[in-house]
Order: C-alpha cells, then structure tokens, then sequence
C-alpha cells in the first residue's frame, strides 16, 4: 500500500525469510563463517542456535545459496517426525526414491547415495531448522545417520539449527554421545541499539529506498525497545510504521509512529 508513496520497489519489512536481505551484522558475519567453517572443514556436527526471531533461517537460506553447486544439499524445516519418517524426509529430500522403504532399506539407499556423491567429489550436507523440536529418539537417528563414513572421513555434514532449547536438550545424559560430537557451536545473539538503525537503513535501501522514508532517531530507539533487536520483531514494527507514516503522508517515521504501530501489534485499540 506505501510502496509507491514510498518511491520502494518492494517491502523492506517483509517477514519471509530471504538471503538477500540478509543483514551482516558483526554477529551474523561470525555466525556464517561458523556455519561455512564446520562444513567445509568436515566436523560432522555444526551447531546454531537464536532466539525466535533472531534471524536464523535466513542465515540457513543464504548458506544454502553459497553451497549451491558445489554441496549436494537437504533441509528439514519440520522435524516433528517419527524415526522412519524422518529418515524418508532426508532421503526424499535428496532426490531418492524410498515410498514403500523400510528404516533399513532407506538407511542403505542413503549409504549408497552418499558414498557415490563422495566418489564424484561432492560434499554433502544435511540442515535441520527447528531442530529443539526433535525428540531424543529423533536426535539419535540423526546421530546414527553421522555414522555413515568410510575409512578416512564422514560422508555428511550435519547442522542442527535451533533456539535455546536445542542447548539444553543436548545436555541430556542421554545425548552425551551426539554432544561430544558437535565441535562448531555458535548462539546468535540479538542486535544492538545501534545495529537496529543500520538494520533498518540497509533493509530500506534494498528495497529501493530513494532516500525516503526515514526514521527519527527517536523513532529507531522506541523500535530498539519494543524488539529488544530481535530482527523479525524489528520487521514487524518497521512495516506497521511505515503504514501509519504513509496514513499520515509523512516523509519522515517519528517516536509517536512507532508507537502507533506497536499498539496495533499488541492489539490494543486506539483512536
């Protein structure tokens, strides 16, 4: 509705995740490279966790982006599966035909389609989202899965991505095994004030902002406070801003605007 008002050649404050908006904050950069790092140097296990919000399925989706081409790639965005389910997912996920497949029959075709990807010198990696959703028999099987390997090194790279509560379910007794295994860990922390302003610039400029709309400084430190630099809470608001700016036919998104939009978030009426 603001877009052409606006002079923006599309919604900066789209919720959805997407690479290409994907803001390299000093913590995002060291999250990546993390990611990047366990892959490529083969550590089995990489572990990335966030708070809701904080932007780590758009990470997983410009790290699917740099992979593409050289990594054959499967990504598990509901992990609330049974054991077999789970196990056809990833292997459906790869392109294989398992309708009909047992646990085991599946397991194999995996097998086999990972030590054929090694011989035509492909890396492979599986990535997990919402992996504290998973049970403990369910981390199991993605631990029997790391198994997978010949003499000289593992045939998959596994990243298990997931808020704060994946920490503590691996800190199950029962898991000691899969936690010993995971040796690249990184917990992606939220923005700070300052961020929040730079955040909300570049997402503007991207979308084609021609120097308008701004934000006050105010403005951007009532956004801080109510998202606390949560990036998704941060989209919210901006977006709802940006309508009560464009009611108002307002260059500029003042303290009172924001406030505006986060009372219509919150749900309380006003006139």
């Amino acid at each position: 509705m603001y877009l052409q008002f606006y002079g923006l050649q599309q919604a900066p404050f789209d919720i959805t995740p997407n690479p290409r908006f994907l803001f390299h904050s000093a913590k995002h950069r060291e999250a990546f490279n993390h990611l990047l790092y366990g892959i490529r140097e083969r550590k089995g296990f990489v572990q990335l966790t966030g708070e809701v919000g904080a932007g780590k399925t758009t990470l997983c989706r410009a790290l699917l982006e740099q992979l593409e081409g050289h990594y054959s790639t499967a990504l598990i965005l509901n992990p609330v599966l049974r054991g077999d389910e789970l196990m056809k997912a990833i292997a459906t996920e790869y392109g294989l035909d398992v309708k009909g497949k047992d646990r085991m029959e599946t397991m194999t075709a995996l097998s086999d389609f990972l030590l054929k990807q090694t011989l035509a010198g492909r890396e492979t990696v599986l990535i997990v989202d919402e992996a504290q959703n998973l049970t403990e028999e369910l981390l199991e099987q993605v631990r029997l899965i790391s198994n997978i390997e010949t003499d000289d090194r593992k045939l998959l790279q596994i990243v298990l991505m997931g808020q704060p509560e994946l920490r503590d379910r691996l800190n199950s007794h029962k898991l000691r095994q899969l936690r010993q295994r995971i040796t690249v860990r990184f917990h992606l922390n939220a923005l700070t004030r300052t961020e929040v302003g730079q955040y909300v610039h570049h997402r503007l400029a991207l979308a084609g902002s021609p120097g308008t709309p701004t934000f006050t400084t105010p403005a951007i430190w009532r956004v801080y406070r109510y998202s606390q630099g949560i990036p998704r809470l941060i989209n919210a608001v901006c977006d709802k801003a940006l309508l009560a700016g464009f009611v108002e036919r307002s260059f500029r998104i003042n303290y009172q605007m924001v406030g505006r939009a986060i009372r219509e978030l919150e749900g309380h009426i006003h006139t």
